[in-house]
C-alpha cells in the first residue's frame, strides 16, 4: 500500500473490513472511517438492535456493510461471521478485534464466571478471530489484524485485576502473532488507548469520575486505525499508545 494522501479519499476502495463490537463506541467509529474510505464495513455485536441501527447509519453514509448478530466467545459464531462476511462482501482484508468488557473491583471478590466472561471477550475472541481469519490471509500473502487494547495492559490499578490479565494477555498474544504472520505479508498490530468517552468508560474502572471532555474520543482510536492501513508496503508499526492531551 501507498502512504495515504489528501487526494485519496477513496483509498480502501475494493477493500472489505471486518470489525468485531462495531454497533458503537469505538468499533462504529472505526467502522465509519473505514467505510469513508471506501471499504466494504462487516460489523457484529451480540446487541441486536444496536446493530441494526449502526449499520442503517453506515448505509445511509453511502457505506457497504454486512451485519450479524455475533457472540465473539463463541466459535461457531467466528466461523460463521468470517463466511457470511466473505459470501456477501468478499475475502477479508483488514480485521479490527474491537469488542470488549470490563469489570472492575477486588480480583478475590469476582467469582470465576465474571473472570470468563472478560477473558473469553476480550483475549479468547481475538484468539479464535485469528484463527478463522489467519490461514485465508497466509493465502493471500497479505492482511491487517488490528487489536484494539489498552493501557490496562501495562499498567496496574486497584480493582483492575481481571480486565489488566485480559489486556496483558491480549499484548502478548499480538506480539507473538505479528512474528508468526509477518513473513506472509501480514501486519498484526495493538492499539493501546487510554480512557476513551464512550458507555464503556462510564462503566467503572479508571475512567469513572473522569472529564470526559478531556479523554480520547472514538474517533481518535479511528484515526490511529486509518493510520495503521495505510502505511507503505516496507512500514509495520506494531503498536500505538494513545493518551490524552490533558489528564481527564
Amino acid at each position: 500500500m501507498e502512504p495515504i494522501t489528501p487526494s485519496s479519499e477513496r483509498f480502501l476502495a475494493g477493500k472489505t473490513s471486518l470489525i468485531t463490537g462495531g454497533s458503537r463506541g469505538i468499533g462504529f467509529a472505526i467502522a465509519r472511517k473505514l467505510g469513508e474510505l471506501g471499504s466494504r464495513v462487516s460489523v457484529c455485536s451480540r446487541d441486536g438492535k444496536r446493530l441494526e441501527s449502526a449499520a442503517s447509519e453506515l448505509e445511509r453514509a453511502g457505506i457497504e456493510v454486512f451485519a450479524m448478530q455475533c457472540d465473539v466467545t463463541r466459535p461457531a459464531d467466528i466461523d460463521a461471521f468470517v463466511q457470511k462476511t466473505e459470501s456477501s462482501l468478499g475475502h477479508v482484508d483488514i480485521a479490527v478485534n474491537n469488542a470488549g468488557v470490563g469489570l472492575f473491583g477486588p480480583s478475590h471478590e469476582a467469582s470465576e464466571a465474571d473472570w470468563d466472561s472478560v477473558l473469553d471477550t476480550n483475549l479468547k475472541s481475538v484468539f479464535l478471530m485469528t484463527k478463522a481469519l489467519a490461514p485465508r490471509m497466509i493465502l493471500r500473502r497479505s492482511g491487517h489484524i488490528i487489536n484494539i487494547a489498552s493501557l490496562a495492559g501495562k499498567n496496574a490499578f486497584a480493582g483492575g485485576g481481571i480486565y489488566c490479565a485480559s489486556k496483558w494477555g491480549l499484548l502478548g498474544f499480538t506480539q507473538c502473532v505479528a512474528e508468526d504472520l509477518r513473513g506472509y505479508g501480514i501486519r498484526v498490530s495493538a492499539i493501546c488507548p487510554g480512557s476513551v468517552a464512550t458507555e464503556f468508560s462510564h462503566g467503572g474502572g479508571p475512567a469513572k469520575g473522569k472529564d470526559s471532555s478531556k479523554m480520547l474520543q472514538a474517533d481518535d482510536i479511528a484515526h490511529a486505525v486509518v493510520m495503521l492501513v495505510t502505511q507503505a508496503p516496507q512500514s509495520f508499526i506494531s503498536e500505538v499508545v494513545m493518551r490524552p492531551t490533558q489528564k481527564p
